[in-house]
């Protein structure tokens, strides 16, 4: 099994430990039965930034505190198709493509601010906020109150097997 997460941390309002967070998502994602060869983007985005995305993609004004940019995957032709390539007779056969399973954008300026008014530390905050995040990729979502349940239930399971506060 390969699952790559390629962290960036491409703001200066908080510091960010990537390898915290990389450990944090796949541990959520292979919870999740994300297997073999896949790939997510963790990235910690400025106020800007993510007000950028959040209107660009979502029609919304301002910063948010997460993103979630699910791949959806093309289905895959089955059989051989021709003229798509693939082993023939004396050729070796191709290697396996990732799944790009998608990217989640984190503003930690926002988190922050939601860790005062939701009086945790921003670690606690930007955990839920990545697991939250890797759910979404994953299909998850709370739109209706049964399936928010669910998620926030699933967010609890999660964290309680992946995370662990920093000391005071």
């Amino acid at each position: 099994m390969s699952l790559d997460i390629y962290a960036a941390d491409e703001q200066h309002d908080h510091e960010i430990d990537l390898d915290r967070w990389v450990l944090l998502a796949r541990g959520a994602l292979t919870d999740e039965g994300v297997r073999g060869l896949a790939e997510v983007s963790l990235i910690f985005a400025d106020e800007p930034t993510i007000a950028d995305l959040n209107q660009q993609f979502m029609g919304k004004e301002g910063s948010t505190d997460v993103l979630s940019f699910p791949i959806d995957a093309e289905p895959e032709p089955t059989g051989r198709v021709p003229d798509a390539g693939g082993s023939g007779p004396g050729e070796p056969p191709l290697p396996e493509i990732p799944q790009l399973i998608g990217d989640v954008v984190i503003c930690p300026a926002v988190a922050g601010r939601n860790a005062i008014e939701h009086e945790v530390s921003f670690d606690d905050e930007v955990a839920l906020l990545i697991v939250h995040g890797v759910l979404h990729l994953l299909g998850w979502d709370h739109v209706i109150d049964d399936e928010a349940e669910r998620m926030e239930a699933r967010e609890r399971e999660l964290l309680s097997r992946h995370y662990r506060a920093s000391p005071p």
